[in-house]
């Protein structure tokens, strides 16, 4: 009789548990739907035809769905190209971007003093003004230096663009990492360079994989400095190249230009599924060194 009891209050005790996370689920639910719906849409228009796109009223599904946008938006831009640009560009963004950050956070987590408080408050200061102050000034520093119309200047442009939130990020997740694990690694003989590679530098591989996740997203999406920087249709990075899609009296053509953006998104989704993966290690990683 016991053993049956005991059953039935499990029983009742996970039922009442699912109705309570209920609401979860469907706020979950719903928000996935929102994330998902621009990917729907944009399939959904890459498949229709131009006859099925003019109709007043849209639907989800194409009755008639076709592959011609995508072979359109190959023949008419370099799509390939474009995209493999992007990929560098936001690579070498990237990457410069958290070796340049790290020890200038540890630095800022660390020592305390009238110089570190200065730089964090012109950290959050210099993202307090509009991006486009300082294309100008950029512009002209790129064109004394050649690199106008190049993807090094526009490597460089990125990690100028990235680095003061990537500094911000990266000092956050240095200051969560105790100085009494350095302090017990000093005391069992271990210097400075040893402590930090051996002990914080484990604890610190989700924070790095976020700011190298965030520096990519915003070099392979970004379009305003490289509609400045990149003036030949050679060296486009691919938001430059999407925009060709739409006329000079701002008439897009919905079907090329879908197919285009769906593909767009392929590289940096892989990006993230591989850099998710590292995440989730470095999580675990970190919560058995702690």
């Amino acid at each position: 009789m016991k053993g049956r009891e005991m059953r039935a209050g499990a029983m009742n005790r996970g039922r009442t548990g699912g109705l309570r996370r209920a609401p979860q689920y469907l706020a979950l639910a719903a928000y996935v739907v929102f994330l998902a719906f621009p990917l729907v849409w944009l399939l959904s228009t890459a498949l229709k035809t131009p006859q099925e796109m003019a109709q007043a009223d849209p639907t989800w599904i194409p009755r008639e769905p076709t592959l011609a946008n995508f072979a359109d938006a190959f023949d008419e831009q370099d799509l390939v190209g474009a995209a493999t640009r992007s990929l560098v560009v936001a690579l070498f963004a990237s990457v410069i971007t958290v070796v340049i950050a790290l020890p200038a956070a540890y630095a800022m987590a660390r020592y305390r003093s009238l110089v570190n408080r200065i730089a964090i408050g012109w950290v959050l200061v210099s993202q307090v003004f509009p991006f486009i102050l300082i294309i100008i000034p950029l512009f002209l520093i790129l064109r004394d230096m050649e690199l106008v119309n190049t993807l090094p200047g526009l490597v460089i442009v990125h990690v100028t663009f990235t680095l003061p939130f990537a500094l911000w990020m990266l000092q956050g997740y240095v200051r969560a990492v105790p100085p009494e694990l350095e302090e017990a690694a000093a005391v069992d003989g271990a210097g400075r360079l040893r402590s930090i590679t051996g002990v914080v530098a484990p604890l610190l591989a989700p924070g790095v994989v976020a700011t190298l996740l965030f520096a990519f997203i915003s070099s392979w999406n970004e379009f305003l400095f490289a509609l400045v920087v990149l003036q030949d249709p050679d060296v486009m990075t691919l938001p430059l190249t999407l925009a060709r899609f739409v006329g000079p009296e701002g008439v897009a053509r919905l079907g090329p230009l879908a197919a285009a953006s769906l593909m767009a998104t392929i590289p940096s989704l892989i990006f993230f599924a591989i850099i998710q993966r590292r995440l989730k290690s470095g999580l675990m990683a970190g919560a058995v060194k702690g």
